[in-house]
Parts: C-alpha cells; structure tokens; sequence
C-alpha cells in the first residue's frame, strides 16, 4: 500500500474557502448592481419631477402673457395673439412693448415648439400646452390656478389658457 499524502486534504480545504469566496463576491456585485439600478430609477423621476414644475412655470409665464396682452389691446384690434412671437413684440402698437422675453423650450420634449389653443371667435391664440404625450408624475394638489389639471393623463392635457371671464 502506499502512504496517504497529508498535504492533499489541505489543498482540498483551502479551494473550498476559495469559492466560497468568489461565491461572496458575485452577491456583492449583484447587490451593487441592484442598488445602482435604482438609484439611477430614483434620479430619473427627480429629473423628470423637476420638469413637471419648470413646466407649470413655464406654462404660467405664457398664461400672463397671453392676459398681459388682452388687457393690452387698444380699441377695435384683436384680444388674442396671431402667433407666439406676438408676445415677443407686440405688433399692434409702433414701439416695442413686450409680454414676454423669450419663447422658452417645452422642458417635457426639449423643444421650442408649444400646441396652442385657438381662439373660438377671432383664431387667435388663447392658450399654450406641451406637445409630451407622457403620463404626469403629478396628478393632484394643484395650487388654485392649476386645479384643473388634477386627474389629468398627459401633458397635453395641461392646458395654459386665458380664464373663459376674460375672453371678450
């Protein structure tokens, strides 16, 4: 018979700790993985959270312009702008008297293209939405100016008008 090698069920014990030890790393990847997955969730809905409100920002500075304007209107000339860049310049009187500084970017879509709602009477415009199709993040507990977008499903439905008792 030959002599058993005490030497072997050493090497036998220490690669059994070996994968035990890549066993505990492969979780630890695996929850590193997880966790960067969600907080990279969590930063995507801040992001677009943040969006939300430069919008009702946004959406509100375009609301006071297109009121500015109608209050502004002289006698026998139309309440209601003929087009976005109205706002920019008003074009119904020889100096320059501005509603609005910029046309600012829709922060849902990135562009600078808004829908606009028409005006009934005169075609003029009455009101900016965004173009976004998404759902909001934000569906209540609207501030009062706002209190119609509660329950709404998209964007577009986040419509910034003229308030029907001002319209003339």
């Amino acid at each position: 018979m030959m002599p058993v090698s005490r030497t072997v069920p050493a090497r036998k014990s220490l690669y059994r700790h070996a994968g035990f030890t890549y066993l505990g790393v492969l979780i630890l990847v695996a929850i590193l993985g997880i966790a960067s997955v969600a907080s990279l969730q969590i930063g995507s809905l801040l992001q677009r959270r943040a969006a939300e409100e430069e919008l009702l920002r946004i959406g509100s500075a375009f609301q006071n312009a297109l009121i500015a304007y109608s209050n502004a209107t002289p006698p026998g000339q139309t309440h209601a702008p003929r087009s976005l860049e109205d706002l920019l310049r008003d074009p119904r009187y020889p100096g320059t008297r501005r509603y609005l500084r910029q046309l600012y970017v829709d922060p849902m879509t990135g562009k600078n293209e808004w829908g606009v709602v028409d005006s009934p009477e005169n075609g003029g415009i009455i009101g900016v939405f965004s173009l976004s199709e998404a759902a909001p993040i934000k569906i209540g507990n609207f501030e009062s100016e706002f209190a119609d977008f509660t329950g709404k499903t998209s964007y577009r439905d986040w419509q910034f008008t003229v308030p029907s008792n001002m319209l003339r």
